[in-house]
């Protein structure tokens, strides 16, 4: 009884997504199409009555997680998250989504408690970032390009590789930044060290770069000793909250995500205190519209339960909020990458399944394999229907009329 009540929910809310079309194929076969049919067509075979149920609880973390579990199918999985953010403000169990429902997502305040409980302080930073990025470096490097680069390369025509696109996303923060010879550099999250060694071997700089990754912080320091810029390169295992020193640069490229909306507050006080008064600012920021930022602060979807807990994306807006309440920093220059983010999602979407008997042999099973082929599609449908963007973001401080010559 309870299973056709819960389908009947699905089926309501379903409706009213009318834009372009969903074809839905039903446990017993029978085929119902939604929307007008304009725009983006998907697919979506329910394979488990149990899946309506699980949505009506859990809302898109629901619907997630039955594609983990193998309730549902499709035959294009990009195509069909696309179709879902067409009609975001139909949809009351999507995250970001400004149209609510007393019946859809029932269990929100569990899952949002359990994100609550994941605060980014410095323990809670460290064990949030371990989860993800301590997964292994081998598991990494089976969908990474050359470089190790896990962050949206720049892509200026349809001819470069991923490799080529990364090195033109580094080359761009520099000149972005203005880096000159002498310049003393700090890095805010290291990842795997090719950005460091992107800037040691092509200026005549110093560089420091952070990490709490002890995987990422192991493979860095090798790395850099490898390529024969240790003398340059200074590879740390600490917390932005400790960073000391004095400094030209700073970088930042992809981790404002993982600070939190509490910590943005402290993240850009101490960039303040460590910048020297004509230092620039270059920050690479996965953002939300400014307009959801309040609903995504206090909801949780599927990225924060299951790839980077503790996570959320700002807005820009609640950035240079951040910034104007800790300091004189000012925007001066703002770069859209949406679109290149598409093409390395899709990337790195592609090498993850083209190596999946790679991954099985690392011990990840099918429920793991599915959760990852989900989130890069969920992202790669996000940043292609312009629901989030990422852009490179530079601030340096009044009066610095040196900046850019």
């Amino acid at each position: 009884m309870w299973n056709n009540v819960y389908r009947r929910l699905l089926l309501r809310t379903l409706n009213k997504m009318n834009k372009g079309q969903l074809t839905l194929t039903l446990p017993d076969k029978e085929v119902i199409r939604i929307g007008d049919g304009l725009g983006i067509h998907a697919t979506l075979q329910v394979l488990d009555e149990a899946l309506w149920r699980r949505i009506v609880l859990h809302g898109d973390i629901g619907f997630a997680e039955g594609y983990m579990d193998r309730q549902w199918e499709t035959d294009d999985l990009t195509a069909l998250l696309r179709w879902v953010l067409l009609n975001i403000d139909q949809a009351p169990s999507v995250s970001g989504s400004g149209n609510a429902s007393m019946f859809m997502n029932l269990m929100h305040g569990f899952n949002r408690l359990t994100h609550i409980l994941r605060p980014n302080s410095k323990k809670g930073s460290r064990k949030n970032i371990s989860e993800h990025y301590d997964l292994s470096n081998d598991f990494f490097s089976l969908f990474l390009d050359k470089t190790m680069t896990y962050s949206s390369a720049i892509f200026q025509n349809g001819e470069e590789d991923l490799e080529t696109a990364q090195m033109n996303k580094y080359d761009s923060l520099c000149r972005s930044a203005n880096l000159k010879d002498g310049d003393h550099v700090l890095e805010i999250g290291t990842g795997w060290g090719g950005f460091a060694e992107f800037v040691a071997s092509r200026y005549k700089v110093r560089i420091t770069t952070v990490t709490i990754s002890k995987e990422q912080y192991d493979f860095a320091t090798r790395r850099i000793e490898q390529a024969g810029l240790a003398d340059r390169v200074e590879v740390l295992l600490c917390d932005y909250r400790d960073i000391s020193g004095s400094y030209d640069k700073v970088v930042s490229i992809e981790m404002i995500e993982a600070v939190g909306a509490r910590y943005l507050p402290v993240y850009f006080r101490k960039i303040q205190q460590v910048l020297k008064p004509d230092g620039v600012l270059a920050l690479q920021a996965i953002v939300c519209p400014d307009n959801r930022f309040d609903l995504l602060k206090n909801r949780v979807d599927f990225i924060q339960k299951h790839i980077f807990p503790g996570s959320l994306l700002p807005s820009i807006a609640a950035i240079n909020q951040a910034v104007n309440d800790t300091g004189d920093l000012f925007l001066f220059g703002l770069k859209d990458l949406g679109k290149s983010y598409v093409r390395t999602l899709a990337a790195w979407r592609n090498a993850f399944e083209e190596h999946a008997e790679d991954v099985s042999r690392m011990g990840f099973n099918e429920v793991f394999q599915r959760k990852w082929k989900y989130y890069f599609s969920y992202c790669e449908a996000a940043f292609d229907m312009r629901n989030i963007n990422v852009v490179q973001m530079i601030y340096t401080r009044p009066n610095n009329f040196l900046f850019g010559q």
